[in-house]
């Protein structure tokens, strides 16, 4: 059994900026706190992002707290250009991340502690934050007929980059920003593309301004102070209408059509009996949070998700949950990170936290 203050679980900007905040105001790494990461090495989940999303595609990447990334080649794939750069954040933070280490559930311990069973022991600890994100978990809907396709079917997750579909009929479920980027993607190598939503999507006219951001966080945040599942920062902003989708538009790429019905062998049919043939479908349809580990503490409301007061979990002030709803954004995730600290310092010393 190991005893420390703060477990943190995770390390992608959530749990990092969590660590950063924790080290700087005075916790010990390895002592005070540990930071646990499933993942093989640094990076967060942009370890695993395909290929082609190279950096200069990526939209709103903050900078860490305390280090800015700086001086960063467009061309060079995401994956390569943040994992390295959290990495050198690690070091030179001397946060000590353990990895890769798995946790298999947090329960109720002795002496108002809770335990984090992992595949690498357990900690008895005062206070959780858990900044597990959600690549954990992509999200496949079901349609009818799905189990009968003979061609390949794949998410988000296991994207490889545009070059496998070349000659394929390709149809893309999705009106995400993930969606019309692999469409874009794909177009000039597929011998044909389908873009299906269940709802039509809603493209930004205008900059993303301050007040755009602070009404669409306003939006998520409520959802998660119901007890709701959080739902992107990107569903209720809309998607930037720049000049590349504009293009897309005009070039038919993005043509969209409504969901289909379901799936036959050899494609995707409508009850009005249209039918398209495809060799792939690409489930572009998001992610769930990544919290089952946290079942055995019964945080989950009536609605699904779990109750959120900027940081905390409402059922368990010493439970911070960091990445999660309004907080799932490079930006967001920093300020969560140094406001779920500064409660849970306030808890451990006795003092009120907020109501």
């Amino acid at each position: 059994m190991n005893n420390t203050e703060v477990v943190v679980i995770g390390a992608g900007q959530a749990g990092l900026s969590s660590a950063y905040h924790l080290r700087r105001t005075g916790f010990r790494p390895e002592r005070d706190f540990v930071v646990l990461d499933h993942s093989p090495g640094p990076g967060g989940a942009w370890q695993f992002r395909w290929p082609s999303l190279t950096y200069g595609k990526v939209h709103g990447m903050h900078s860490l707290p305390g280090m800015e990334l700086t001086d960063a080649d467009p061309a060079r794939p995401s994956s390569e250009v943040i994992g390295e750069y959290f990495d050198a954040y690690e070091r030179t933070f001397d946060l000590r991340v353990r990895r890769p280490v798995d946790v298999h559930a947090v329960r109720e311990g002795e002496g108002g502690r809770l335990l984090v069973e992992t595949s690498a022991g357990t900690w008895a600890t005062r206070a959780l934050i858990n900044a597990t994100g959600t690549w954990d978990r992509p999200f496949w809907p079901r349609y009818p007929g799905q189990e009968t396709f003979r061609g390949r079917q794949l998410h988000t997750a296991q994207y490889p980059g545009p070059g496998e579909f070349a000659g394929l009929r390709v149809v893309v479920v999705g009106g995400g920003a993930s969606g019309t980027q692999h469409l874009m993607e794909i177009a000039p190598y597929a011998a044909a593309t389908t873009w299906v939503t269940r709802r039509p999507p809603v493209f930004r006219e205008g900059p993303f301004t301050e007040d755009v951001g602070r009404e669409a966080v306003a939006m998520v945040e409520e959802r998660v102070r119901q007890g709701l599942p959080p739902k992107s920062v990107v569903s209720v902003t809309g998607l930037p209408l720049n000049d590349a989708i504009r293009q897309a538009i005009a070039d038919g790429v993005l043509d969209r059509q409504p969901m289909f019905d379901r799936i036959t062998p050899d494609g995707v049919a409508w009850n009005d009996g249209r039918h398209v043939d495809a060799d792939v479908i690409l489930w572009a349809t998001g992610f769930r949070a990544s919290i089952d580990h946290l079942a055995p503490l019964k945080l989950r409301e009536p609605g699904g998700g779990i109750r959120v007061e900027g940081t905390r979990a409402v059922a368990d002030a010493r439970i911070h949950l960091v990445g999660y709803g309004p907080s799932a954004s490079t930006i967001g995730a920093n300020r969560a990170g140094r406001a779920a600290v500064r409660d849970i310092r306030r808890l451990l010393a006795g003092e009120p936290v907020a109501a």
